[in-house]
């Protein structure tokens, strides 16, 4: 039985060709070598299994190949190839930095640099896990580094480039290494199942690729596990239980009953995800790469995002056929907010349930808010369709005569208006040139309300005039009470509009009089009828001078009253004066409010400033005293903590505070003073041995007498 050796190892790349998912790289390394332009420092980065130390081995090899191919591949048949491959290669040196970290051994290695190669003409020294040397180890390797031996090559690889020194970084040149891809890893695997003669499909490799998270080695470690499961044939359902991923079936399924509103099935699906042993959270993220992958399938130029065999992009096309961008939208927003609040949650399972039951209840929110959007769109096509319509009645009106068709009465106009259609937002053609009686009404009482002037009568319509239609541009006539309007005869021509006479100097001086508006138009009487006259009481009402509201005094400050003290003073005192004579009351008959409503209004002082807290603090502590003034003022003067709080109220806030107590009290008697208590002298304590021993004699006559018969020195 031959020795197994792990894939990981036995394909392990050894050419720039074999190389997977880095060309770029292995395209500017052969580059470097066929121009002569070798550095004398590399520093390759990437994440775990990506090829960096494969790398750094294959560019030793290369460069000490004493025949290489024409592409810059090792051939692998020199001595230098030889040795190498079977690990006594004195040209080729690799050093683990994580267990040779200290400065003691980059002084071996700095000793070791200066030997020349012994096959070959590079010595080159591959540094893996290079971020694990200590500070003191890479201020050693400094000077090495800059300025290494014509022969030596240093090839630093790491995965954590940012724990690497400035000075370090400076030095090398920098290769960063990408993550490989699903395709790429799926090619790759497909090679070397061929190889190893074993039968798999697409769709395993793809949850095989997908779970490695773009690292080879990771990769091939996982394929290796699933064939030691599954032997030589390798099954979609067993890779799934081998390696614990939910199926993408769970997914479509579940989609499905969002789509259809059942979330009992949703929260059944669930249920049998957490009894297989799924962790909850991995199944909350499957989902979220499924709304994602549905939403880069509803587009076409998108393809390319779509890590996925070729028959789960047909169905992911299909499913996502049957969704709405909105729709998918608001499932991925759903499943990020539950997905990232989930291990704050104190029961996991019921927080990943609730957002099963939003989802299922997504697409009937939708449509109850687009219900209404429909119906208004709907009513107002058919309305735009019932005015884009010719009207039957327009049809049947007949032409009239030709005189009246020049001046129609008041029923024809009407009728005539009637029977067009107007479109929305537009007046016809006759409601401009010949409006109607209530039109005409509307008209006349506002201009009869702009022309009325002091001693100015607007011209009467006498008895057996007609009433003119108000051509566009010209000004209709108030109608008096007691006038009649007479109906427009057919063929009669309409008078020109009256000019108003401007007002004299004498009407102008004489105060406004209210314009009474105009009563409503009376019926046509016959001929021979006599027009009502205006009652006597109308008549008085409309001499009869309006109230003129009482001009608000001005006062005008002198030139010697033009001081900051007096200007202070006037402006303290202004909204106090304008609120009592607005009220018609004085400061001397407006009683002070009791002790208690102050009390009350405090408090109410205090909950105002709540968004202040150091000045609500002083306000609620303060305490209250009361004091009236012979001048039937009240003086509260309430007392701080200290002075310097003292201090603060008066300079910045006591004006404010007075104000505003007044406005709450409804006085403006109430004057604020703010107080602080006298500091309290306070004796001093005995503190030394000296000190409490005179504190004692001077207390206790005994202790004196005592000290006075002994003859004691009591400092």
């Amino acid at each position: 039985m031959t020795e197994y050796i792990v894939s990981a190892r036995k394909y392990r790349p050894d050419t720039f060709e074999s190389l997977v998912g880095q060309d770029n790289i292995a395209r500017t390394l052969k580059n470097s070598i066929v121009r002569g332009q070798l550095a004398h420092a590399y520093l390759f980065c990437g994440p775990r299994g990506v090829g960096k130390t494969s790398t750094a081995r294959i560019f030793a090899k290369t460069i000490n190949c004493s025949d290489p191919t024409p592409d810059m591949e090792p051939c692998g048949k020199c001595e230098s190839c030889i040795s190498f491959s079977e690990g006594r290669s004195y040209c080729i040196h690799e050093l683990d930095a994580a267990s040779n970290n200290g400065v003691d051994d980059i002084k071996a290695l700095m000793e070791q640099v200066r030997i020349p190669p012994q096959v070959g003409r590079y010595s080159v020294y591959i540094i893996d896990e290079v971020h694990m040397l200590s500070q003191s180890a890479f201020n050693a390797f400094l000077k090495t580094l800059e300025e290494p031996p014509a022969h030596a090559i240093f090839i630093l690889a790491t995965t954590e480039k940012h724990k690497i020194l400035p000075t370090i970084l400076s030095r090398c040149q920098t290769y960063d290494f990408n993550r490989i891809t699903v395709g790429d890893m799926v090619r790759n695997l497909r090679h070397i199942a061929e190889n190893e003669h074993i039968s798999i499909d697409d769709e395993s490799l793809h949850v095989i690729a997908a779970k490695a998270d773009g690292a080879m080695r990771d990769a091939l470690t996982i394929f290796d596990q699933t064939v030691a499961f599954c032997g030589t044939e390798v099954r979609y359902q067993d890779v799934l239980a081998n390696l614990n991923v939910l199926d993408y079936e769970h997914c479509f399924s579940l989609v499905d009953d969002f789509l259809s509103g059942d979330y009992a099935a949703a929260l059944l699906k669930f249920d049998e995800v957490l009894s297989k042993g799924f962790n909850a959270l991995h199944f909350v993220a499957a989902l979220s790469r499924h709304f994602r992958d549905l939403i880069v399938s509803r587009s076409s130029g998108l393809d390319a995002l779509l890590e996925l065999p070729d028959s789960l992009k047909q169905k992911y096309r299909e499913q996502a056929s049957r969704c709405s961008m909105q729709f998918l939208y608001e499932c991925l927003n759903i499943t990020t907010q539950c997905e990232s609040g989930y291990r704050m949650s104190v029961n996991p399972r019921l927080h990943i349930e609730f957002a099963l039951m939003r989802l299922s209840f997504l697409v009937r929110a939708q449509q109850q808010a687009s219900a209404p959007l429909q119906s208004a769109a709907s009513s107002q096509s058919a309305a735009s369709s019932q005015s884009a319509a010719p009207s039957q009645t327009s049809q049947q009106v007949s032409r009239p005569a030709q005189a009246a068709w020049q001046h129609p009465t008041l029923q024809q106009q009407q009728s005539v208006q009637q029977a067009q259609p107007i479109q929305p937002g537009q007046q016809s053609q006759a409601a401009r040139q010949h409006p109607t009686l209530q039109q005409q009404q509307s008209v006349q009482q506002s201009q009869a309300a702009q022309l009325a002037q002091p001693g100015q009568q607007s011209q009467p319509i006498q008895p057996g005039q007609q009433s003119q239609p108000i051509q566009p541009g010209q000004q209709s006539q108030p109608i008096q009470p007691g006038q009649q309007s007479q109906p427009i005869q057919p063929g009669q021509p309409a008078p020109s509009a009256q000019p108003v006479p401007p007002a004299s100097s004498e009407q102008q001086s004489q105060p406004a009089r209210s314009v009474k508006p105009s009563q409503p138009e009376q019926p046509a009487r016959p001929s021979g009828a006599q027009p009502e006259s205006v009652s006597h009481e109308a008549a008085q009402s409309a001499s009869v001078p309006e109230e003129q509201p009482r001009p608000r005094r001005r006062v005008v400050a002198s030139a010697s009253s033009l001081s900051i003290k007096s200007m202070m003073t006037s402006k303290d005192q202004a909204p106090a004066s304008d609120a009592s004579s607005a009220n018609g009351t004085d400061h001397a008959v407006q009683p002070l409010p009791d002790k208690d409503a102050v009390r009350r209004k405090w408090s109410a002082l205090v909950s105002a400033y709540a968004s202040q807290p150091r000045l609500a603090n002083t306000l609620s502590a303060a305490s209250l005293e009361f004091e009236d003034t012979d001048d039937g003022k009240m003086i509260v003067r309430f007392t701080v903590l200290n002075d310097a709080q003292k201090k603060w109220i008066e300079d910045k806030r006591l004006n404010e505070l007075e104000a505003r107590i007044q406005r709450l009290a409804g006085s403006p008697r109430i004057l604020l003073r703010v107080a602080a208590p006298a500091d309290e002298q306070v004796a001093a304590a005995p503190y030394t041995p000296s000190e409490k021993a005179k504190d004692l004699m001077r207390s206790n006559e005994e202790v004196r007498n005592l000290v006075s018969d002994f003859g004691l020195d009591v400092k």
